[in-house]
């Protein structure tokens, strides 16, 4: 099955023509064409595909092999051919569907997390059609729950409020946005902050604010225990995301395993009440750049690992520089250093600590306004 994002699926001529001019201009679309109505249609492979059997047959395929499914034919005929197919928003493709006269483009299925709309919209533009799109957010010109931050990497804690704190928004009622790390420019560029949802720096803001709030919005790298009822009764009407706000700066001897590295992290995240889908990325010194337990850390949670030379790391006055460290690496530091560099901050959430073969500091990201 070719690798393109995209197959689009035409079973009448017009239809065909159709997707047959989509896939010139969308890139990274492979279009399936009936045979008995395909013409003088050569297949190519990877861009053009010539089927012959039910089309029910071919779409079960597509499901599982492309980004978004876009289909040349009625929306009664999708609704019935995909229904069997579904199995959760978060992991079902976006299906769009095109009437055979170009005159229409439906958002039919995963619309915000399978990125229907937006392909709604760019296949539009290419067909010269009337786009056709239902979800409230979308409609009222505000912003999608489940979709914050997702260009930045941010990560629900979990999905089990979504629903409700989404039906919030759309509704009119008070919903309390409270952002205490991560990028300020989550506010899509052609969407405006509903008037019934006001916005605190911290949990902290909004509990002395008096605000009251039906369902809440938190954008936060710290964790809370619930224990306290504040805490608790905020957790039970909130969504959680987590920005990719902090950065771990590591060292270690030669030779440490990447256990032991992941058991110091763990540790110290736990210890400051930080989680750990919001670790952007390691820092370290230049000479550890093939050390194998970093790598494999690093591989396992999807982090950068970013290396500084020693004269870079010299760049940052410390409180207790090494001359030990400095014999070894060339620079005074390596993980507060490497920790303040990558992150832009001027202060650490949490100096140098040394456990076993491995020394771990801490900072926020600091993002630009």
């Amino acid at each position: 099955m070719s690798k393109r994002r995209y197959a689009a699926v035409a079973i009448t001529r017009n239809g065909i023509g159709l997707a047959l001019k989509l896939g010139a201009g969308l890139g990274e679309t492979e279009v399936f064409c009936y045979a008995k109505y395909s013409g003088g249609v050569e297949a190519r492979p990877g861009e053009i595909t010539i089927f012959d059997g039910p089309v029910k047959e071919l779409l079960p395929e597509l499901f599982r092999n492309y980004e978004g499914v876009i289909l040349f034919f009625s929306l009664g005929a999708a609704v019935r051919l995909i229904a069997p197919l579904l199995q959760d928003k978060r992991i079902d493709p976006a299906v769009i569907v095109t009437d055979e006269r170009g005159e229409h483009v439906i958002s039919m299925l995963s619309g915000h997390l399978g990125g229907a709309n937006r392909l709604t919209l760019q296949i539009a533009g290419l067909l010269g059609s009337h786009p056709v799109i239902t979800t409230a957010s979308d409609v009222q010109g505000t912003f999608a729950v489940d979709l914050l931050g997702r260009e930045y990497g941010w990560r629900a804690d979990s999905f089990t409020r979504m629903k409700s704190v989404s039906a919030a928004l759309v509704n009119g009622e008070p919903v309390a946005f409270v952002q205490e790390s991560g990028e300020p420019g989550w506010l899509p560029p052609d969407a405006v902050l509903p008037e019934h949802v006001r916005l605190f720096a911290s949990r902290d803001e909004l509990r002395n604010s008096g605000f009251s709030f039906s369902a809440a919005i938190v954008v936060s790298d710290r964790l809370t225990d619930g224990e306290e009822p504040e805490e608790a009764a905020l957790a039970e009407c909130s969504v959680v995301y987590r920005p990719r706000s902090l950065v771990l700066g590591l060292g270690c001897n030669r030779g440490t395993s990447a256990e032991e590295l992941e058991a110091v992290v763990l540790h110290t995240l736990a210890e400051l009440r930080l989680s750990l889908y919001s670790v952007r990325n390691v820092a370290t010194a230049g000479i550890k750049g093939d050390e194998a337990g970093l790598l494999a850390l690093c591989a396992k949670y999807g982090w950068e690992l970013v290396l500084y030379s020693p004269d870079q790391l010299n760049t940052i006055v410390l409180d207790n520089p090494s001359e030990v460290v400095f014999r070894a690496t060339g620079a005074y530091g390596v993980c507060e250093p490497a920790a303040l560099l990558s992150s832009g901050a001027q202060a650490l959430l949490q100096s140098k600590q040394k456990n076993g073969n491995v020394t771990i500091a801490v900072a926020r990201v600091v993002f630009a306004d």
